[in-house]
């Protein structure tokens, strides 16, 4: 639910699964469901059932699913991570599921430096053939990764029985290939990239910007020119600002006379005084900083709660 283009990440998503034709959407999460209102109204006013599922302990990354496909006969269900930001074609990945005799059909992206990621190989009718973890440079031809997005069929589940904690990664993809369960992989052309960390965040910001993915913003977001710069209408920005792409500007940001902005994205309701300068961070909903003050590189601001007025 962290905003991602002037929207939760969620919602965003959801806007590109309702266009896939997806109209019931289960989110699996911890143990509290706050703060996912905003996703199930979201959901009904684009004709999707939006659940929130918890997990009284942790489930690791398939214990979730497992509890709720196993048993149910579903076929065709998309797996989506909740922190990849890609705009890879989630019907086509369907159809080519459906085509296939696979139970399990993995998205694939190339990257050029393999020791850092779990690599798929396949064969070439694209069936996967082995899982190597973070192999050695020059141990593998194969550049091909874990898109973290799946076509599951129920019957995935079938070979792990039991309830708890459970593994996509180490568990259940290696094990219906050991079984020798048809598992397929699917390499895309699409953008792809993990908003797992900070410069993740604000690379994912820039690479929508720029137009190298496709990513659904928020209702009044209005990107400047061919710039890298999008502002929430609602936002007020001070003359002479100068916002040096990129840039994004949630609603509701109060932005002061002089000040400069570049590689930051500030979320909504947040306030940059007068004369400051942000600098490739991040300014959180709320978040304050004073006039004439220098923040970043590589720093965060966040609304501190328990500061009289709430501010940070």
């Amino acid at each position: 639910m962290v905003e991602f283009m002037g929207q939760p990440y969620a919602v965003g998503l959801l806007h590109r699964l309702a266009a896939a034709g997806v109209d019931r959407l289960d989110l699996l999460v911890g143990r509290h469901t706050d703060h996912f209102d905003e996703l199930v109204a979201a959901g009904r006013a684009m004709a999707v059932t939006v659940s929130v599922l918890t997990e009284d302990v942790p489930l690791d990354t398939a214990g979730a699913a497992r509890r709720l496909l196993r048993g149910s006969g579903e076929t065709d269900v998309l797996v989506c991570n909740g922190d990849v930001l890609t705009d890879l074609d989630y019907a086509g990945l369907v159809a080519r599921h459906r085509k296939s005799d696979a139970v399990a059909t993995l998205a694939l992206t190339r990257v050029s430096d393999t020791s850092s990621f779990g690599v798929i190989e396949c064969d070439s009718e694209g069936s996967v053939t082995r899982f190597i973890e973070k192999p050695p440079a020059g141990t593998t031809t194969a550049d091909t990764i874990n898109a973290g997005t799946y076509v599951l069929d129920a019957a995935a589940f079938d070979l792990f029985p039991g309830d708890g904690p459970l593994s996509f990664e180490r568990t259940v993809f290696p094990g219906l290939l050991q079984a020798g369960v048809p598992v397929r992989g699917e390499p895309l052309d699409a953008h792809w990239q993990d908003l797992g960390t900070p410069v993740r965040f604000r690379d994912g910001h820039r690479a929508v910007l720029e137009g190298h993915c496709r990513w659904p913003r928020a209702e009044g977001m209005e990107q400047h020119g061919l710039a890298a710069v999008a502002v929430h209408r609602s936002a007020v920005v001070a003359e002479g600002t100068k916002l040096e792409d990129p840039v994004i500007v949630g609603a509701g940001v109060q932005i002061g006379a002089e000040a400069h902005l570049h590689d930051a994205v500030v979320l909504r309701g947040a306030r940059i005084g007068a004369g400051a300068v942000v600098r490739s961070a991040i300014i959180g909903p709320g978040g304050v900083v004073a006039p004439e003050t220098q923040v970043g590189p590589e720093a965060i601001v966040v609304a501190d709660a328990d500061a009289d007025g709430g501010e940070s």
